[in-house]
């Protein structure tokens, strides 16, 4: 079976290089942050965060699924990978000639009530590669469902300007941060119109819109976690527990004892 260097736990010291005769699935749990060094392979790869968060870059992009996303490497796609604590994920292994319907660039993928459901029975059943010719029959439905959704160019973009990067590096390792833009423009010797500027122009949006969403992917880790929603709110900087829960449940849909809840189910 095709394994690489993101296999952590179910897969650490192996180092195959082969790709996947079709498609591919590996089980990985991890439980402590983990980082993986730079990685590429033949076949295209889908990464998909059951519980906890996983994020990929691939040049100067991090790429950060919130549920119900994953991310998407086509073939030969160098890339570094950073795990938290109390991971679980899938890797879905694709031979390259079953990758052309995928995008062509590295993207964060919608996953659809159908291709959630593949993946999950998939995985309850520890099928890793296709031994049957339903099994093989259910995950070209799986490639087929990832390809008919709108991929995002990131779902967490990053910037190389030299300005905007240092804040949302700075970001990236305390998210609670709660400085305005005007603040961080003066810490980085900048002026707050030109950072917004650089925001719209690098990340496609702005600059609060971008610290809501690498909040909610820790909010994800943490709920995974089992902290209480008050922990997580206070660890991500919000001055109200509402507040967070607020955020949370207009970006999900669902408020986060009942995302917990779901995560029960999917187990």
């Amino acid at each position: 079976m095709a394994s690489d260097k993101m296999t952590g736990e179910n897969g650490a010291g192996d180092e195959q290089t082969l790709p996947p005769e079709s498609i591919a699935m590996k089980i990985v749990q991890l439980a402590e942050v983990t980082s993986f060094p730079m990685d590429r392979h033949s076949w295209g790869q889908f990464v998909y965060s059951v519980a906890g968060v996983i994020e990929l870059t691939v040049k100067s992009s991090r790429y950060a699924a919130p549920p119900d996303f994953g991310v998407w490497l086509p073939p030969e796609t160098e890339h570094l990978a950073w795990a938290g604590d109390e991971t679980l994920y899938l890797l879905l292994d694709i031979e390259q000639s079953l990758c052309d319907r995928l995008p062509r660039q590295a993207s964060v993928l919608s996953v659809g009530p159908i291709a959630k459901a593949i993946l999950l029975d998939l995985k309850r059943r520890g099928v890793r590669e296709p031994g049957n010719a339903d099994d093989a029959r259910l995950m070209r439905v799986l490639i087929d469902q990832l390809s008919v959704g709108s991929p995002l160019e990131s779902f967490l973009p990053m910037s190389n300007d030299r300005a905007l990067k240092q804040v949302l590096d700075a970001l990236c390792k305390d998210p609670s941060d709660g400085r305005s833009l005007s603040e961080w423009a003066s810490d980085v010797h900048s002026t707050e119109r030109t950072l917004a500027r650089r925001c719209t122009r690098d990340l496609g949006m702005s600059f609060v819109k971008w610290r809501q969403r690498l909040r909610l992917t820790r909010a994800v880790a943490m709920l995974a976690d089992g902290l209480s929603v008050q922990t997580v709110a206070h660890k991500l900087g919000y001055g109200t527990t509402s507040a967070f829960i607020a955020m949370f449940q207009g970006t999900i849909g669902a408020t986060p004892n009942a995302f917990r809840s779901r995560l029960r189910e999917e187990d």
